[in-house]
């Protein structure tokens, strides 16, 4: 009788489900070309969900600051660890079970809405074994956020837009992001028609790019205003309507 418990008792604990285990999770999300995004831009949002059942298991914002402007710009080597302590993040406790297939899911920047993008990671994540190391789960959002402004007169609109890369490093004559990279321009559509396009000339630090463009009729129409690094190739867009 005493045997055939044990045995039973040893089979139960083998059958059972294992305690979860806390574990550590630290998520940055880094501008294409620039640094980590933070409260500069109001942060990035993140959800993790468990890709099998799709479960949500925990969302959060991205805070902190953009990080050391050399040590991220001037980084070399294999995966180069380039987060200090202040560099923006969400960092979380997980309690899993068993090894997980994770989703991230990041949107942002939250405080530039018009470009605001989206991006998704996976990685598996076994229980009790922290993702803190290095940079943490780290995750490119590529984009610049651009916010425009309209004036009209007559048919003649002026369009000033200020551009920025996602963590909202600036755009300068002679600083890490010159103006020179940078090629703005705003078009008119009309549904699926192009009616008009001209370029937008730097005009002011950081980030200012102003120009006209003539409305060729009359009528409802929207002002795409794109901007492209032609060194790197990340872009942006953002809409504005016409009054």
């Amino acid at each position: 009788m005493l045997k055939s418990t044990v045995a039973c008792i040893a089979w139960l604990l083998m059958v059972a489900p294992a305690a979860a285990e806390p574990t550590q999770i630290v998520v940055r999300v880094i501008s294409q070309d620039g640094k980590f995004v933070g409260d500069h831009t109001g942060g990035a949002s993140i959800t993790l969900r468990e890709v099998k059942s799709g479960r949500v298991l925990a969302r959060g914002v991205t805070r902190g600051g953009t990080g050391d402007t050399e040590r991220i710009m001037e980084a070399s080597r294999r995966s180069p660890s380039i987060a200090l302590a202040d560099a923006a993040s969400y960092k979380v406790t997980l309690d899993l079970g068993e090894p997980t297939l994770v989703d991230l899911e990041v949107e942002g920047p939250i405080g530039r809405p018009r470009s605001s993008i989206s991006v998704r990671s996976q990685r598996w994540i076994v229980p009790g074994v922290p993702v803190t190391a290095g940079n943490g789960w780290l995750v490119e959002l590529p984009g610049l956020a651009i916010t425009p402004t309209i004036s009209t007169q007559g048919r003649s609109v002026l369009i000033t837009a200020k551009v920025e890369l996602m963590c909202g490093c600036p755009i300068t004559p002679d600083g890490p992001w010159p103006s020179a990279d940078y090629a703005v321009t705003a078009s008119i559509w009309s549904g699926r028609h192009e009616l008009a396009s001209a370029p937008l000339a730097f005009t002011a630090a950081p980030g200012t790019f102003s120009g006209r463009i003539t409305l060729p009729r009359a009528g409802k129409a929207k002002i795409y205003v794109n901007a492209v690094n032609g060194r790197t190739g990340n872009s942006g867009l953002a809409t504005v309507r016409l009054p």
